[in-house]
């Protein structure tokens, strides 16, 4: 018997993850002056992206509830 896959997206705990255009990405880094070196590292079999069809040198934008800003935005280059 197969285990089932369990889509790690919809827990409660984990926040939204998605990937950025290449137009987005490349407008990101303009606006900040930085490559995706510049940028807080995941890896690319992180659970949270696996589904996202990533390949190094995307940039992943992470939406977080926030109790004081609503919501918090981050940012994550894709790394090995």
């Amino acid at each position: 018997m197969a285990a089932k896959k369990y889509d790690i997206g919809k827990h409660a705990l984990v926040p939204k993850h998605s990937k950025l255009s290449e137009k987005d990405k490349q407008a990101l880094l303009e606006q900040y002056g930085i490559t995706v070196k510049g940028l807080p590292r995941i890896r690319s079999d992180d659970p949270a992206i696996m589904d996202l069809g990533v390949k190094i040198g995307d940039v992943i934008k992470i939406v977080r509830k926030s109790p004081t800003a609503g919501e918090a935005i981050f940012y994550r280059g894709v790394f090995g």
